[in-house]
């Protein structure tokens, strides 16, 4: 009845239903239809699963320009949303910003962009965001290339909790002086302490 009156989210949940076949026959025509409905409001996951459908060819003959523009209109919704929130100083959000400048996905690869983003979303304890950070210094993408920062960020992420960072921290250490090392670790300790929660 809520699909039937126009409501996004009723529409989504009863493509889901066809989709799956959850409580009624499997119909993936019916399923795209509903789909159809919410993606033309602008729900994104409509809009994803729409793409997925005409890529497959699912319950639509297979065409991928029409999988493509519902991506890319999903894409653009994902990108807005991420970016209001990151704005608004959610840690995730900045970091999935972070992420889509690094790879250029839904918007123009800018490393610079994607130092800033991680770099908020660090500041505020995101061990992944704090890894990536290590990345981009290791790398010299969007800043010059520092061992003495990547190792100190990386010593940080594997201090929140993301072990991985830890044989990054070593591999880079490999690439220092004895004094770089224990300078990197000072800076480590030091932010940890300034930035430690309560």
């Amino acid at each position: 009845k809520g699909a039937e009156q126009g409501n996004a989210n009723a529409q989504f949940n009863l493509a889901l239903m066809y989709y799956n076949g959850r409580g009624i026959t499997q119909d993936y025509k019916k399923a795209v239809e509903w789909f159809r409905k919410a993606a033309e409001q602008g729900y994104t996951q409509a809009q994803f699963h729409l793409s997925d459908m005409y890529a497959d060819g699912q319950g639509v003959a297979q065409d991928y320009k029409q999988a493509e523009q519902w991506r890319r209109k999903a894409a653009k919704h994902v990108r807005q949303w991420t970016r209001k929130y990151a704005e608004q100083g959610d840690a995730d959000a900045q970091y999935n910003l972070g992420l889509m400048y690094d790879n250029g996905q839904g918007v123009a690869q800018d490393y610079k962009a994607a130092v800033t983003w991680y770099r908020k979303a660090a500041e505020q304890g995101n061990a992944m965001a704090q890894f990536n950070l290590g990345v981009m210094y290791d790398n010299g993408q969007g800043v010059t290339q520092d061992y003495l920062s990547a190792h100190m960020w990386y010593n940080i992420a594997g201090a929140n909790g993301y072990k991985p960072a830890l044989k990054n921290r070593d591999r880079v250490a490999v690439k220092m002086t004895a004094a770089d090392i224990a300078t990197a670790q000072k800076m480590a300790r030091e932010w940890l302490r300034k930035h430690q929660k309560p």
